[in-house]
This record gives structure tokens, sequence and C-alpha cells, in this order.
């Protein structure tokens, strides 16, 4: 067989370079749409050690630590797959955002921006293309190759390319599938007219994509679809309409071929006619009957109605010219430049899956491949790399009535502890871990004390864990080792401000910094440590930035019995991460939040969405309140979870007391 050969793909002994099959546990961070009573079933079997049921899967992370972590659990289980990677460009992970118009005020101050690459989406593109062709073709070549480990033996995988690669993916899937495993190259007509044709350019109009077929086995599932028939064909072939207008067209009843090959039908006279027939006497008598048997003059051969309707259509051909893209005014159309129509996912699903069956999409973008799996029931797995791809998704799957339960997971602590591991030896591991963060931002470290690990500025720097969340008990040991560091000499606090560096913070823990720094008088202010820090080339190339954490601030009140009412009052955004042209459109906090969502009885599990609201197309306006009535008195944890209009989420936690 050919083979295809590019810099990386075997090493310097003359191996083929493996992927990266690092396995890691996920995370829930979040369940939507389960109820209480399931709610506690699941808290039930967790407790007694069972597996739980079901639940779809929205996956926020990095496909090369994603899919050997999938390989686990779901290693030949996969039905099928649909994959649309990126071409060539990283504006595959720009997006268009709105900022809702100003909720006091009669002039219409709608607005949009294009949110830009975010440090991991651009990590990943360097991953993908940062040596050019070379990287991208070993990128393929070990995502198709776990992919292909996760399939059913019966399973199918359509791989949607462009111009740029297709040629090339071709020859791996060959090398990885088989030649024999390729079933079909489908061309996809995705617009009638390239606009640059008329501007100068000097080539054809590009206006299709191909999705190449492949199977696991020869027994994979087929389920053979049709389209409609064209007009064209209809007015040629269907020329005859009953009264009511029923189309139909004349098709021979006399037996196929004539003489031997007539032997075995049936031999009779029928309207005066003696032949060799197609059907039984007793089967062309009931046509007849139904007016399906007609002789247009006595004494010719009589022919059998075929109507239209009755017609299944054209089966699927490889040339798909009649799913169109999705157009601006559409409902689907969310502003994801390489969002896909419902249709073409439609048809994919239906000719390679059936119902019950586990699809999976590792490029989630708008959410496409889950939303059509959900309306087709099918069990669904997507995932992707950027935070507005997976709450895009989440706002498209809320809004299918009657969706399923499902949960958004992470890679999180484990992803960060296998980091940990293989950046620093294990004997200094966190405290080098500690110094290489504080040299990340730009602070002196400090030895002499157990929570104070730096200084920048004049304020003391805190360093969370790689492997748990800032807590109040953590601000508490802060403060207290501040009071005692005051005056102890050169590396004493010289103001009374404190930055807490964190991968995670407790849900509760804005509301009780604020009064615990208030008691001890101190500037406390969290910074979020970025995922960047775990990329070798990002922190060669200085691109890592620490931003504040945005402030939510969340009235309550109690209403009739047992009732309780939510308000949004403020949510402030630091500047640092939001660009000017977004600072200068938004003229009230609303504008921030596209969506917020409450888990009213908080258990410390994980946040359980069992109420939100969202901004639409549609509807672009935000409830800003919410009511719950509880089953029974008592007091209640409350937690709130904010994602704003650039898809970061902030959460804050409430004590409620219902009586």
């Amino acid at each position: 067989m050919t083979e295809l050969i590019w810099q990386g793909k075997y090493d310097e002994n003359g191996k083929r370079t493996a992927p990266l099959r690092v396995s890691l546990p996920f995370q829930t961070v979040e369940t939507i749409n389960e109820s209480s009573m399931e709610r506690q079933r699941m808290l039930d079997l967790f407790s007694a050690g069972r597996d739980s049921d079901w639940r779809n899967r929205l996956i926020w992370g990095d496909k090369k630590y994603v899919l050997p972590s999938l390989l686990d659990e779901f290693a030949g289980k996969v039905n099928l797959i649909y994959i649309d990677p990126p071409f060539n460009v990283g504006a595959d992970f720009s997006f268009t955002a709105t900022i809702a118009d100003h909720p006091d005020t009669d002039e219409d101050e709608t607005a949009e921006f294009t949110k830009q690459p975010s440090l991991i989406e651009q990590k990943a593109y360097r991953d993908t293309w940062g040596r050019g062709l070379d990287s991208y073709l070993q990128w393929f070549y070990e995502t198709i190759t776990m992919l292909r480990e996760l399939l059913t033996e019966n399973g199918c995988i359509y791989v949607h390319l462009d111009y740029h690669a297709a040629h090339y993916a071709k020859a791996i899937l060959d090398e990885v599938f088989g030649e024999a495993s390729f079933v079909n190259e489908i061309i996809w007509k995705r617009q009638t007219a390239k606009g640059d044709v008329t501007q100068g350019a000097r080539h054809m109009g590009r206006i299709h994509e191909s999705l190449f077929l492949y199977t696991k086995s020869d027994n994979y599932t087929w389920n053979l679809l049709y389209t409609p028939y064209d007009q064209s064909y209809t007015d040629a072939f269907y020329r005859h309409k009953d009264p009511d207008g029923r189309r139909y067209r004349l098709s021979d009843i006399t037996a196929p071929g004539g003489g031997e090959a007539a032997k075995g039908n049936p031999h009779y006279e029928f309207l005066g006619v003696t032949r060799y027939w197609r059907f039984s006497q007793e089967k062309m008598q009931e046509l007849y009957k139904q007016g399906r048997i007609v002789q247009t003059t006595p004494g010719t051969v009589p022919a059998q109605k075929r109507y239209l309707d009755d017609m299944p259509g054209v089966p699927l051909q490889d040339l798909w010219l009649d799913i169109g893209p999705v157009q601006a005014q559409s409902f689907e159309r969310v502003d994801y430049a390489t969002q896909k129509p419902e249709a073409l996912l439609e048809r994919i699903i239906k000719t390679s899956s059936n119902e019950n069956d586990l699809v999976l999409d590792c490029f989630c973008g708008s959410g496409t491949t889950a939303a059509v799996a959900e309306k087709l029931n099918r069990r669904w797995i997507t995932c992707d790399l950027g935070r507005f791809s997976i709450h895009t998704a989440r706002k498209r799957l809320l809004g299918i009535e009657g969706i399923k339960p499902f949960v958004v997971q992470n890679l999180g602590k484990y992803e960060r502890q296998a980091w940990l591991e293989t950046q620093f030896t294990q004997k200094e591991a966190h405290q080098k871990y500690r110094e290489f963060i504080l040299d990340l931002y730009h602070a002196r470290p400090l030895n002499q004390h157990t929570w104070l690990h730096g200084v920048k500025g004049g304020r003391m720097v805190h360093v969370g864990s790689v492997d748990a969340p800032v807590t109040a008990g953590d601000l508490a040991n802060i403060a207290a080792e501040f009071k005692q560091a005051v005056g102890t000499g050169k590396d004493a606090p010289k103001s009374n401000g404190v930055d807490i560096l964190g991968w995670d913070f407790a849900f509760e823990l804005n509301e009780v910094a604020k009064q615990q720094a208030a008691q001890a008088n101190l500037d406390v202010r969290f910074y979020r440590v970025p995922r960047d820090v775990m990329d070798k080339r990002a922190v060669e190339q200085g691109d890592i930035k620490f931003f504040e954490l945005a402030a939510l601030k969340v009235e309550t009140k109690t209403g009739k019995k047992n009732e309780v009412i939510l308000t949004l009052a403020d949510f402030v955004i630091p500047p640092d991460d939001v660009p000017q042209d977004v600072q200068k459109a938004i003229k009230h906090w609303s504008q921030w939040v596209d969506y917020w969502a409450v888990d009213w009885d908080y258990k410390g599990d994980t946040f359980h969405n069992q109420w939100q609201t969202y901004r639409t197309r549609k509807n672009p306006d935000l409830q800003k309140s919410a009511t719950h009535v509880y089953e029974a008195a008592g007091e209640y944890t409350v937690v709130v979870k904010v994602i704003d209009i650039l898809g970061n989420d902030t959460t804050k936690a409430l004590k409620v007391e219902v009586k």
C-alpha cells in the first residue's frame, strides 16, 4: 500500500510515533435537567458504589486528553462518529457574540463583536499546525487512531473536510481503517455561489466540502434513505394524473424477458389479451378492482398505475445538493462561522445509527451533532476546547423540548495532577510548582511562611493547590498568617493586600471573603490560574495572563409559604480580559449576563441546574429573578451560576432559611 510520510510520523529509531495515552477520570461539574427525585436516586447509587444510569455528556477539554480518557469506558462502544475538524486556520475558534440592549433605555443599543481565540484555543492551534502540514497530519493521525478504537465493530465514521487537507486525510484514513473500509466520498454543496470569483479570484468557486465515510467492518449499520424526485423527473415520468390531481406513471405488467424467460410466470387471458403476466390472476383482479390496472383502448396490453406518492424517492447518492447552509434568519443559527445545518447531521445519523445508539462528536462547535442526536433519540457525547462552544451547546440543548438530563464534564484537577507529576520531581513538586506559578505571575517567592508564598508590588501572594479549590478555610489561614507576618522584617507585608491565585474556588468563597477580609482589614483579590501554564510553548512565549474573578451580587427574599425569590442585582467583570470595544458598548451590568442558572438545594456533590434562563436570538431579553417553592421548611444552600457573553462562568453560594 502507498504510504504518506511526514516529519514526526516515525521517531529516531524508526518506530511509529504513538498517540498520547494519558487516561484521566472525568469530573462532573454540572448536571442539567435532572429532577430532585432522580438526583437523590443517583446519590444513593453513588454512595452504594454502583454504576449510575446513562447521562449524555458535554465535555470541556483538550481532545488529546479527552479521547484516551474516553477509551477506558467506551472502547468498542461508539456506534457513530462525526467529526468536523479545523481545516487550517485559527478562525475556527472565533465566534460572533451579541451585546444585548440596555434594559433601561428605549434606544436600541444592541451590538455584536467577534471573540478571538483564547490562549487555550491558540495552544490547540499551535499543536495542530505548529510545524505546518506535518503537525496537522500527525495530529490527525493520532486523533483518527483513537477514534477507530472507540468504534463498535458495526460502527461508522464520517470525516468532514474541505479542499485544504481532504486529500491528505484520505490517505491517513486508508492507512488507519484500511482501504477496504472506505465506503463513500460524499460531496456536499454547501452554497450556491462563491463571491470571491467575481472579486478577481483566479480559481473556480469553491462551493463544496467532502465527507469521507469509513467503517470498522463489513457488517456496519446501514439504513437506506431516499431523497425526493426533482421536478423535471416527475414531469417526464409521472405525466398522467387522476381527476383528483394524483400523479402516476404506467408500468409494464407482462412477464420480463420473453420465451424461455417467461417460464414460471402465469399465462392467462386478461381484458381480452393473453400473455405471460407478472402477477397471478387473483392479484391482477384485485389490482383491477382498486383501479390500478388500466387499458387505454380495447385490445391493447393493460398497464399498472404507479403513483408518485407511493414511491420512496431516489436512493441516497453521494452528491448532496439539497441541503443548504444555515441561513441568517434561521432559528438554528448561533453565529458560529463553521456551524453545520441540522439537516446534514440528521441524514448522517439516520443513515448510520439506530435509536439508542451512541454518537460521538469531538469537535462540538455549536453543538449541532448533539442537538440532532437528542432529537433522534440517540445517546451522545460531544467535547470541545472552547468555553463558549460548551456554553453555546448547553443553551442550544436546553431549547429542545423534552431534553433528557445531561452532564457537563471536564478533566479538571486530574489533568493538572498529571501535569504536576511530569513537570516536577516528586520530592519537591509542590514547592517547585509554587515557585513556577509565582514566576509566571512576576512575584518574588517567600519561603518562611506556610500560606503566604510570594510578594508582588507590595501585595502578598498565595498560590492555590492544583487538586483542590481555594476555600473559606484557606482564606482564614491566609488572614491569620498575614496578621502574624506584619512587622516581622524585610519580607513583612508592606500593604494590606493579598492576591490569591487558584485553579478553582469554592462556591461560597466570594461572599465569605468579603466578610473575613473586612474583619481582618485585608484587601483580597482572587485570580484564576490559566490552563495555559501547562503549555510549555505558551510559557516560553510569555503568553500567560492571570485574570481577576468576576463579582456577582444576588438578593434574596422570602415570599409566600416556603417561597424564595432570587434577583440578580449586580455583576462586575474586571476589565483586564475584555476588549476595549466591548467595554465601551456595555452601559449596564446586566448586558454582561448571557445565561444564569440555579441549584436550589446544593448538596456539595455537583452543581445541579434546576432552573435557568438565557438569551436567544429570538428572545434576547434576560429574566433577572427566579422563584422556587420548597417542599419543607429548613436551611438550604443555593448556588447561582452566571455565564457571561465571553463564555466564562461565575458561581455564588447563598444560605436561605425557609420557615
